[in-house]
């Protein structure tokens, strides 16, 4: 292999590409402490603030491998300067939205531009970095990715406290902006004009598909399971998945090669790739409301509240010792412990949280960061391990894909669970429409059943965490079990390899 020259620019170049994760990481965990505001003051309804959240996971996902393909193809540098200008022209609409549909647009738009920033991310630092440098550069990204995810609950906080909801969007304008100006100076343009044609087709009909199949559980709880709008919408997402896996399986230039999934080592790692990013989304959705709805905390205190989780991932990532404890267990080991102490966060949360008791909630915080910490590395090197070298790209963006499935599907199964346990706890004479939100339960009870109408949304939070632990706790049995049975070698390398292409998907 042609060792690379150094660069004497490429640690500026590793803070832009710094600033770039950030803005994508802050901008998700921003948004968190603001489901509240946005439900109060732009009047939405819980399957709307889902979909706040999911517009944004569903088109990035559906993009992901796709936006790396075309990075690879027309360029690295042009790929992340179109990003940036994706997201501050989504956040800027968002910002100003007037409605939760124009919201829900303008995420979606932030979802193109994140999905074309992540998917360039990695390759600009393998090609400004040498092999030696290289693991040095990818330990600051995790902790810049890390540090993102404690503070942005505090800066949306601090937003939300001395400004109105949009300000949580608008602070990416400017970001965006010194990003688009530094990338233009500072990072180098490269790219492989031979590379694989970008899988549009399969690219529209992942995106089509999950966003049908999202659609349905979001709104069954307010339409009926049974409604013909509920089960045609499940049933035409299925429909279209079938035939993205049909396509996938007959184009040359795939955008996921189905022949994968023959590994059960490589069926394992995906399946818990999701349950990691379906229970984390999906209790982050649910604490915030929990937080704020139910304790009275306000955004700058649910923000301060939820950093414990962070924190722990932010140790464990600066001081290397997530990454080492996990190159030290086999990988089904280390998922299903991982995923064993996500699940154990969750039950927390939910039974010692339910009255109040903090410390119940910081348990559960700082059980889930350690359980992210150990499993996540273990399904990357797991990924990367299980599918040919030459598809390494593929496999990075794959894992991004993963991610962004299970953030949809978490905050859509618990939103769900949610709604469908609230309306069913009101008090006689609540209209089930009114489990849209709390507000709207409250304004439909009167000031006579304020207290029980609280009680049923707490009632309801519980059931709904409950339920997520479960699902994280036997999901990862089955992801454990499929690594086993994949076996624990590596198809190609050693082991420090391995503990590399961790920590570069860890990032």
């Amino acid at each position: 292999m042609t060792q690379l020259k150094r660069r004497g620019d490429r640690w500026l170049i590793l803070g832009v590409v710094c600033l770039v994760q950030l803005v994508v990481i802050l901008d998700n965990t921003i948004l968190n402490v603001a489901i509240p505001s946005l439900t109060k003051e732009l009047g939405a309804t819980t399957a709307q603030t889902q979909w706040v959240i999911g517009a944004y996971s569903l088109v990035q996902a559906g993009l992901l491998i796709t936006a790396g393909g075309f990075a690879d193809r027309y360029g690295r540098k042009l790929t992340q300067m179109l990003g940036l200008a994706f997201f501050g022209a989504g956040s800027l609409a968002g910002a100003f939205a007037t409605e939760p549909a124009q919201l829900i647009a303008a995420r979606a738009g932030m979802g193109i531009g994140g999905a074309l920033l992540l998917a360039t991310n990695m390759a600009i630092i393998v090609r400004t970095f040498d092999a030696e440098e290289t693991p040095k550069a990818l330990t600051v990204i995790m902790g810049v990715a890390s540090l993102g995810l404690a503070l942005g609950p505090v800066i949306g906080g601090v937003l939300l406290a001395h400004f109105w909801w949009g300000s949580v969007f608008l602070v990416n304008v400017p970001v965006c902006f010194i990003g688009l100006v530094a990338v233009a100076k500072l990072v180098p343009e490269s790219k492989d004009p031979q590379g694989d044609h970008p899988d549009l087709l399969g690219a529209l009909l992942s995106t089509v598909g999950m966003t049908a199949i999202v659609y349905a559980v979001i709104q069954g709880p307010e339409y009926g399971w049974t409604s013909g709008r509920t089960l045609l919408t499940g049933l035409g997402g299925v429909l279209v998945m079938a035939a993205f896996i049909v396509w996938e399986r007959r184009t040359p230039h795939p955008l996921l090669d189905m022949s994968f999934f023959s590994n059960p080592r490589f069926r394992g790692a995906v399946s818990g790739g999701v349950l990691v990013a379906f229970g984390l989304s999906g209790s982050l959705y649910l604490l915030t409301q929990h937080l704020q709805f139910v304790l009275d905390y306000g955004p700058l205190e649910a923000g301060l509240r939820l950093m414990p989780m962070a924190l722990t991932l932010v140790a464990l990532n600066l001081t290397g010792v997530g990454v080492r404890v996990t190159a030290k267990l086999a990988p089904p080991v280390a998922t299903g412990l991982g995923l064993a102490l996500m699940a154990a966060g969750l039950a927390s949360i939910a039974v010692l949280g339910r009255d109040g008791s903090y410390p119940g909630i910081l348990l559960g915080l700082v059980l889930m960061g350690a359980g992210v910490g150990c499993a996540k590395p273990a399904m990357a090197g797991a990924v990367m391990t299980s599918i040919p070298p030459e598809k390494a790209g593929v496999g990075s963006g794959l894992m991004g894909t993963i991610s962004e499935v299970g953030n949809s599907l978490g905050v859509a199964c618990l939103g769900a669970v949610l709604t469908v346990g609230f309306a069913g706890a009101l008090p006689a004479g609540v209209p089930d429409r009114a489990a849209r939100s709390l507000p709207d339960a409250v304004a439909a009870a009167g000031p006579g059943a304020t207290h029980r109408v609280h009680e049923a949304f707490a009632d309801s939070l519980t059931t709904a965490q409950l339920i997520g632990a479960v699902a994280v706790l036997l999901g990862g049995l089955v992801a454990s079990w499929l690594l086993r049975q994949g076996g624990v070698g590596q198809q190609d390398g050693s082991e420090q390899n391995d503990a590399t292409e961790q920590e570069a998907i860890a990032a």
